[in-house]
């Protein structure tokens, strides 16, 4: 499996196409917005997107998820059940950002701790991690030890938690209970920034770090 990086509204969201290299179809991770920009991206890699996966229901990971859907013809999986109250507020969240108009939606499933989703002959694994949002989950694939975490880590910093339903305490349990325990080894590609792995950020991320909790 490869990935490619689309960064997407002004909020420069990393919407992930990953892609199944046997068979030549596609994942969309976190289209936030500019469907246009992200089917000529699918157009440009030559592949045949399959699904949507969503990591949770802010209006610049899943405003575009949607649209895609309509004209792609594909499923949305993700995010957890506990931010339908996110997706439900698209309209007034996105008419309050300046955004386009941003209708809400209901995805094709809903995940949860422990569920896989699948696209082509890749297999994620789903592990539920609220603090962010209360419904945020990352995706894991296993034989590219690659994550795509969301808004849960960044490169030096984490998710903000002082929006509804955020918690710091619940955020920092999420990424030592469910991040680190698959290995420092392991590349994370964020919502926003540069990628990192999990050992850098639990030798050097202030908020999460080994010694921080040593």
């Amino acid at each position: 499996m490869k990935y490619t990086i689309v960064p997407v509204t002004p909020f420069q969201q990393n919407c992930s196409i990953l892609v199944c290299e046997q068979t030549g179809v596609a994942a969309l991770v976190d289209p936030g917005g500019e469907a246009d920009k992200l089917v000529a991206a699918l157009e440009q890699l030559n592949v045949t997107a399959e699904k949507i996966f969503l990591t949770h229901g802010h209006m610049d990971h899943c405003g575009a998820a949607d649209e895609l859907r309509r004209r792609l013809g594909i499923p949305i999986e993700g995010p957890h059940i506990e931010d339908r109250f996110w997706i439900d507020q698209l309209p007034s969240w996105s008419e309050m950002a300046g955004m386009p108009k941003t209708e809400a939606f209901e995805p094709d499933r809903w995940l949860q701790q422990g569920d896989t989703v699948s696209f082509g002959e890749q297999t994620l694994s789903v592990r539920h991690c609220p603090g962010h949002t209360p419904g945020h989950v990352i995706f894991y694939h296993q034989p590219e030890r690659l994550a795509l975490v969301g808004d849960v880590l960044f490169q030096g910093s984490i998710g903000r938690t002082d929006f509804p339903k955020g918690d710091h305490d619940t955020l920092i349990h999420s990424i030592v209970t469910q991040l680190w325990p698959l290995g420092d080894d392991v590349t994370f590609v964020p919502g926003h920034g540069p990628v990192s792995t999990f050992g850098q950020e639990r030798r050097h991320n202030p908020f999460v770090s080994d010694k921080r909790f040593g």
